[in-house]
């Protein structure tokens, strides 16, 4: 935690950037398991790099709509957290299923909400966790801009039994602004500290991290 605010650094597929990532204060390590994006990392790979990883920072495993098998590979590889990208019409028997098989404590959920689209309310007490992302159509999140950051503030304000994380275009420039807008206490930032996709700048952690001390 730094300044008061959760710190989640995703993307990770280097050793290098998770220690420079816990170094600064991330409270989260997010590793992407979905081969579209530009940063996939295979589970083969991910129990490669495992026995290096700095302790400390919990270990998420980011999934986009996971079979029950994709699921339990993600739960067996050792990953503390489960953040899953679905739509926002996705079915309650579904989200039921990964609530009931990761846990619903160890649950994140990040639907894909069009504009005008809230969280479904049966989905509330599925996941501990709620994560809103920059609606993208062609996507599920990635897409390096920001989002309805009023939007995030009326699920946290609304739903304050869940935990709320902000993600969406997050950079060491715009954060303070992201954070006074929407109330978050809980951040995710992915393209906006790195060099290149997968790729942390150290020197971006660290902007970023001074960035939230200033909001302590």
């Amino acid at each position: 935690m730094i300044g008061g605010i959760q710190l989640k650094v995703c993307g990770q597929t280097r050793v290098e950037d998770a220690r420079a990532a816990t170094e600064i204060g991330a409270d989260c390590l997010g590793f992407i398991l979905y081969p579209k994006s530009p940063r996939y990392l295979s589970l083969e790979r991910y129990k490669e790099l495992a026995a290096d990883l700095p302790a400390g920072p919990r270990r998420v495993a980011v999934l986009v709509e996971p079979s029950a098998g994709e699921l339990a590979a993600a739960i067996g590889a050792g990953f503390d957290l489960f953040q899953i990208h679905c739509a926002h019409a996705t079915s309650l028997e579904t989200v039921r299923g990964w609530s009931l098989q990761a846990g619903a404590h160890r649950l994140w959920l990040a639907p894909k909400l069009p504009p005008g689209e809230d969280v479904p309310a049966e989905w509330l007490p599925l996941a501990a966790t709620f994560l809103l992302d920059t609606f993208h159509a062609g996507g599920f999140g990635g897409s390096g801009k920001t989002g309805d950051w009023d939007k995030f503030a009326r699920h946290q304000q609304g739903h304050p039994q869940n935990t709320w994380v902000l993600a969406g275009g997050l950079t060491p420039d715009n954060i303070t602004g992201a954070i006074a807008s929407s109330g978050t206490r809980f951040v995710d930032v992915n393209s906006g500290v790195e060099s290149s996709p997968g790729v942390k700048d150290r020197v971006k952690l660290e902007r970023l991290a001074a960035a939230l001390k200033q909001i302590g």
